[in-house]
């Protein structure tokens, strides 16, 4: 049994992580979505990297839920089995899925990375520091990264790369930014093995193409294309079976049923 599976944000919600979307997911008043961007980085990054260190301390409370395990269950089951994740937490790592099992294709918040060189590091265990090992914070050099971010007395707490003295931010991809290149591959690689036989979309409102895309080709002629949410999507016309429940509810029995 060849299996291929996304997740979006309604799936972290049922553990308590507000999504970007609606009023719950507002920080401080402040949207989200205007705070996950390189121009709010430039702008403010002490703001932006606040909003990061309680974003990371609430996921660090979180626990995956009944969904979550069922992905993982099911992921013992299979053959071949890939799990294509938008959301930037660790529950599905939690949950029990190796990580040769999924790809965290918008990024991971316990990653910290440098915004100028490749230097980045992540925290082994649960949770993440926003501090590299061994640095410093270190007074800003006047000239030196006003193309990363302004020069300013909220720079000056901020993690710095130990290699280039550029500001560190979180590894997640913001809006307007590029996939990372080697995770797209990584998908494309495994759908071009051929076709699965279970494509289940979970909580993500598919607005990005790329997911419709990934979902419609994993399924090919043959295979189901089951999709798990309490809303209509972009994806819901494609889909051979409708679960208009929430996945913590719906998986646990569809993945059961399944096994057995």
């Amino acid at each position: 049994m060849r299996v291929f599976i996304i997740t979006g944000a309604g799936v972290s919600a049922e553990s308590g992580i507000p999504t970007f979307r609606g009023k719950d997911g507002y920080w401080r008043n402040l949207d989200p979505a205007k705070l996950a961007t390189p121009e709010a980085f430039e702008r403010d990054p002490k703001l932006v990297w606040e909003w990061y260190r309680e974003r990371r301390q609430r996921i660090r409370s979180a626990q995956p839920n009944s969904a979550h395990e069922a992905i993982a269950k099911l992921a013992q089951h299979a053959d071949e089995f890939l799990l294509i994740t938008q959301n930037v937490d660790d529950l599905h790592r939690r949950a029990g899925l190796a990580n040769e099992q999924m790809v965290q294709i918008h990024g991971d918040i316990f990653v910290t990375r440098c915004s100028r060189c490749d230097f980045q590091f992540r925290r082994a265990g649960r949770g993440g520091s926003p501090e590299p090992p061994g640095a410093r914070a270190v007074q800003p050099q006047s000239g030196r990264l006003k193309s990363i971010a302004p020069t300013s007395e909220n720079d000056v707490n901020l993690p710095r790369c130990p290699g280039c003295n550029a500001l560190m931010r979180p590894g997640v991809v913001w809006f307007g930014e590029q996939l990372d290149s080697r995770k797209v591959e990584s998908v494309e690689n495994f759908l071009r093995r051929g076709s699965c036989d279970l494509v289940f979309v979970v909580g993500t409102t598919a607005v990005f193409g790329y997911i419709i895309d990934w979902a419609v080709q994993a399924a090919g002629r043959k295979g189901q294309l089951i999709e798990v949410n309490p809303e209509e999507t972009p994806i819901s016309q494609f889909a051979t079976r409708l679960v208009r429940e929430p996945a913590a509810i719906a998986l646990p029995r569809i993945v059961d049923d399944l096994i057995n």
